[in-house]
């Protein structure tokens, strides 16, 4: 019950009021993400200085855990270098699927509080939309079987 609680808390705090939802001037890599089955959709955008994502945001329209996702993800990225970020993306879409470890899942911090979508088959293409966005924007294999 108590991981319930703070997975509501925390989508309901991200979808409210995200920190990374809005416009990104002059960004290096712009992506559109579609979920096709519901409609989801966003346009991630992502600064880039050499081999490190220095700022990104996203704008679009969606369920709470698509936004709230992809806000998640904004905040864990900024400030690594591409190969940590798609490091994480394989993570968190491995924990989304089930097949991630148990230290996979903490490593993957405030994140991790989207486990449970795992249990959700008809939520888990929502909290992958962002995911999989940043990992096609940059340059993973977006038809990999994770």
């Amino acid at each position: 019950m108590e991981t319930k609680n703070f997975y509501n808390e925390m989508l309901t705090e991200h979808n409210m009021h995200p920190e990374y939802k809005h416009a990104l001037e002059d960004s290096d890599i712009v992506l559109d993400g579609v979920n096709p089955s519901c409609g989801d959709e966003i346009k991630l955008c992502l600064k880039v200085s050499g081999d490190v994502i220095t700022d990104g945001a996203f704008v679009g329209d969606g369920c709470a855990v698509s936004q709230a996702s992809t806000d998640i993800m904004l905040g864990m990225i900024i400030g690594k270098k591409k190969d940590d970020a798609l490091a994480m993306a394989d993570k968190f879409m491995r924990m989304i699927r089930g097949k991630a470890t148990g230290e996979e899942i903490e490593s993957l911090e405030e994140a991790s509080a989207l486990r449970d979508v795992a249990h959700m088959p008809a939520r888990a293409k929502c909290a992958l939309l962002g995911w999989r966005t940043l990992s096609e924007a940059l340059g993973a294999d977006p038809n990999a079987k994770i």
